[in-house]
């Protein structure tokens, strides 16, 4: 396990987010949260997926409406997305909000700010300060003796302190940037800056699924592995369900938690006898429906096979038309090509039970 960072504890729902707690994995609804029906069959969705805590938008007073009944039947806490209007936020800490997520960059004076303070008090619920760089206070952002990192940094530790100032510390905080360079440099800063602090990790608008992955999987995944961060949203341009599955895969790749299947499958090449694609993509898309933190090996030949794959649970390893099932490295016995998946989910159910 990779070392963590310690900060403050802070509660959202039941969920803990900085301590000892593992890493959370968070999502945002892309409906319309006026739209009861439809954002609770997504916010489903993603808690089968993994989604630990979910957010969705409060733009208008119909949605703080729909936002209440959003909170009481959603199978996980629910956090208000806030911008410009200060009201709204009061509305949603009072509708049943798990916290609030405002921006200072555009939520308005301290004065404004103070009254969102005294409602998340009042009702028990977090807040999030999310800071952006393409919402950046003018105070701040027209300064040019700052570097953007710098400017992210400073709007940060103002609005922490004043938050501390008025005894309130229920806080997390991200500070996000489409840059990776940036993001980096941000998060490194402000693990010491405020180090009590428990952070929200993300590239935000980093792109559709591609890129996106490449860009989150890098940032966030550097920072986790130097030891920082509490909570990740992995932002992408893509079913909201994609990005709890890629957060789930890149927890699992530093060994910091594991939900699903691991497959672990090589790259193949011309000592390849069977369609070890088609192979590999038939087990990947069978294993999105096991839940267990298993690892599940597929091998293209003897010089990758059991011995390369031998931490693996259970794998296959194959020859001509055929391959051999091993467990923990050891063959168990051999199939023929047209059967491999087959037996091999059979054998998996045999000794999962999954």
């Amino acid at each position: 396990m990779l070392a963590r960072n310690k900060t403050r504890k802070v509660t959202v729902g039941d969920v803990a987010v900085g301590g000892n707690a593992p890493v959370s994995v968070q999502s945002m609804c892309n409906t319309k949260t006026a739209d009861v029906e439809a954002t609770l069959a997504q916010i489903r969705r993603l808690a089968d997926a993994g989604c630990e805590i979910i957010r969705a938008t409060v733009p208008d007073k119909d949605s703080v409406d729909a936002f209440a009944q959003i909170c009481e039947a959603s199978p996980m806490p629910v956090v208000a997305d806030i911008h410009f209007d200060h009201k709204l936020a009061i509305g949603a800490a009072r509708a049943g909000a798990a916290a609030l997520r405002i921006n200072p960059g555009n939520i308005g004076s301290f004065d404004r700010v103070d009254q969102v303070i005294d409602a998340a008090g009042e009702q028990g619920c977090a807040i999030r300060i999310g800071v952006n760089a393409g919402s950046l206070d003018p105070k701040v952002g027209e300064r040019t003796d700052l570097t953007l990192p710098e400017k992210l940094v400073a709007s940060s530790v103002a609005f922490v302190e004043h938050f501390e100032n008025r005894g309130f510390t229920n806080i997390v905080l991200s500070a996000k940037a489409h840059s990776v360079p940036v993001t980096l440099e941000t998060y490194r800063a402000l693990s010491k800056e405020l180090p009590e602090i428990p952070l929200h990790l993300g590239v935000t608008e980093a792109g559709t699924l591609r890129q996106g992955t490449v860009k989150n999987s890098v940032g966030v995944g550097i920072l986790l592995a130097e030891g920082l961060g509490n909570t990740i949203r992995l932002s992408l341009t893509a079913d909201p369900v994609e990005e709890v599955d890629v957060a789930w895969d890149l927890l699992s790749s530093l060994g910091l938690r594991r939900l699903h299947p691991e497959l672990v499958s090589c790259p193949t090449c011309g000592r390849t006898q069977v369609d070890l694609i088609s192979i590999a993509e038939e087990v990947s898309r069978r294993l999105q429906r096991v839940n267990a933190p298993i690892s599940v090996a597929v091998m293209g030949c003897v010089v990758n096979g059991p011995g390369e794959a031998r931490d693996a649970d259970i794998g296959v390893a194959c020859g001509k038309g055929q391959g051999m099932i091993f467990v923990h490295g050891e063959p168990l016995r051999k199939v023929s090509e047209t059967d491999m998946v087959d037996e091999l989910f059979l054998e998996i159910e045999r000794r999962f039970g999954v």
